[in-house]
């Protein structure tokens, strides 16, 4: 009964596309990318074209900079996964022994957990292991800035949170590296493309439901559903389950804030395993006028509100320009971080001779004030009054004023011998922010403290609200105790950003990676762990199935708080 009420279903979908007399998608005359109009099934255009792109039947496909680029994205996720596991982090450690009572086995529908060779239900493993990824709010982002295409504009956040996704599917169904790596430069593509043109945070909904639609689409695609099952998942996730942006509200800061990915994620891909059972969700939701889109952005006549457009050739893919962040930090802050980087780098006398980390030892450093300047959004998130004072990590790695000062505790200690001459790649890896830089001891530290009570942070209006989200338009002036100013300047590309070309981003990055690897691993095996996701492309299926499970993870003794 099912079966025959499924097909009917996906006929009714397919008689619908054709009532509105408009092609799903069409390609584009440079055959790079396809266009989904805001007249058409978009939810289903989303399906095909997952479906299409991962068998290799749109165009040449992917350049091989886009394949390099996702496997740096990759293999940051999971040293961000493997160490935030490590320490004990407690969101994490509680979905992954939730996700123990799940056992599966080796079927369609069963994954890995980060680390374990037991099989459990794939939306378990799933919502546990990018909730690791996501813990330490240190992985990618997407700016959701796209200035050739009128429109493609709105700024939405988003995270490269979503790999898991790609892993179980192909452990499911054997596929090798390359397949691995087109579904994730084809989740990156969906979801950055709908950052462009859909601005979340606007209407305070939270940035992970592109996240979540990419995830169904492309889980779906690689497991086999049909395109109206895939548009049955998405309709489902669209319509059952917005995450608010409440989960990012508050003095301080809870575990749903980095967990909100995979919770998202989570039931994304318990929407695919329904509709392939046979669940029929609701279709074209994007014209919906009930669904976010049309109700948060009303238009005329039966049309979404933008155009969604998908690189399937090339190199112009959405994972070409998100953003790296080169250690523990809100990616709002990377400008702040590379200004004082420049102003240290020319003026190392103001960090003093070294000073001890006892906030009783003498100040060496010569600093009375320092000021900030951003734009909005970053002033209204981590310039919140409440994060002047944060009590969580959760709410430390969401303050400007925290964050710039564990950086600049870090230079003080460091010394002006040891700051002058050296250049910027260098200063960015001495200065490395790193899990510690967030536990209570380190929240509540006198020495960072004190340093946060010299800092004024300000809003700086037009000038710089008009630069973003094409950079990150900051400045940071330093008054010293003689009264001398010493500025920044306005930083718009700082390092990582994925228009910056001063910074040797991989070398920054290899310390990143082994920094985080040797806390999940030891010293004596990050190299062996990071060579596992080295040439991704190019792994085998036996290499893919064992990517997530064959990891020795070494558990801290207690927990990070």
């Amino acid at each position: 009964m099912a079966s025959e009420k499924r097909k009917k279903a996906d006929s009714d979908g397919a008689d619908g596309a054709k009532k509105h007399k408009e092609a799903v998608f069409e390609l584009k005359s440079d055959a790079h990318c396809v266009t989904l109009g805001p007249n058409t099934n978009q939810a289903l255009g989303i399906a095909h074209y997952a479906i299409k792109f991962l068998e290799g039947s749109l165009g040449t496909g992917p350049d091989e900079a886009v394949f390099k680029r996702v496997e740096l994205f990759h293999t940051d996720s999971v040293v961000c996964g493997l160490s935030a596991i490590a320490m004990r982090t407690n969101a994490p450690t509680v979905l992954r022994e939730e996700a123990e009572n799940y056992p599966a086995p080796k079927t369609k529908y069963g994954a890995n957990l980060f680390g374990s060779k037991k099989m459990v239900h794939a939306e378990k493993a799933i919502v546990a292991n990018v909730a690791a990824v996501r813990e330490w709010d240190s992985n990618g982002t997407v700016f959701g800035f796209n200035s050739k295409l009128a429109g493609h504009t709105a700024g939405e956040f988003g995270h490269n949170d979503f790999y898991p996704v790609v892993i179980a599917a192909c452990t499911a169904k054997g596929f090798d590296g390359k397949k691995a790596a087109l579904g994730m430069i084809a989740i990156d593509e969906i979801r950055g493309r709908l950052a462009e043109v859909f601005s979340l945070k606007t209407f305070k909904l939270d940035h992970v439901v592109h996240g979540a639609i990419a995830s169904a689409a492309v889980y779906g695609a690689l497991l086999g559903a049909t395109p109206e099952q895939i548009e049955h998942a998405i309709g489902m996730v669209v319509a059952h389950y917005i995450p608010w942006r409440a989960i990012r509200a508050g003095h301080q800061l809870s575990d749903s804030k980095g967990a909100s990915a995979a919770i998202s994620t989570e039931v994304a891909i318990l929407s695919v395993k329904r509709a392939m059972g046979g669940f029929i969700g609701p279709k074209d939701i994007f014209r919906n006028q009930e669904a976010i889109f049309r109700f948060f952005k009303p238009t005329k006549g039966d049309t979404s509100p933008f155009d969604l457009v998908l690189t399937h050739s090339g190199n112009d893919f959405a994972v070409m320009g998100m953003h790296f962040k080169l250690g523990l930090y809100e990616h709002q802050s990377a400008g702040a971080l590379q200004g004082l980087i420049d102003v240290l780098r020319a003026h190392p006398e103001l960090v003093g001779n070294g000073q001890s980390t006892d906030e009783k030892a003498p100040s060496t450093h010569r600093i009375k004030s320092i000021k900030i300047v951003c734009y909005e959004p970053a002033f209204g998130i981590i310039g919140d009054p409440a994060k002047r004072d944060p009590h969580t990590r959760q709410s430390a790695d969401h303050s400007m004023v925290f964050i710039v000062s564990r950086k600049l505790k870090h230079a003080i200690e460091l010394g002006k011998d040891k700051i002058a001459g050296v250049d910027n790649d260098s200063l960015w890896k001495n200065l490395f922010l790193a899990p510690v830089d967030y536990s209570k001891d380190a929240i509540f530290d006198p020495v960072t403290r004190s340093l946060m009570d010299k800092i004024v942070f300000e809003h700086g209006g037009k000038e710089y609200d008009d630069k973003y989200p094409d950079g990150i338009p900051t400045s940071i002036v330093i008054t010293d105790v003689d009264n001398k100013v010493f500025s920044s300047g306005m930083v718009m590309y700082p390092a990582g950003h994925a228009r910056n070309t001063a910074a040797n981003l991989e070398m920054i990055l290899d310390n990143k990676f082994r920094r985080l690897g040797e806390l999940a691993v030891g010293a004596e095996h990050v190299e062996g762990l990071l060579e596992k996701f080295r040439n991704l492309k190019g792994k085998s299926f036996k290499d893919v199935n064992t990517l997530y499970s064959h990891i020795d993870i070494k558990f801290a003794a207690e927990a990070l708080e």
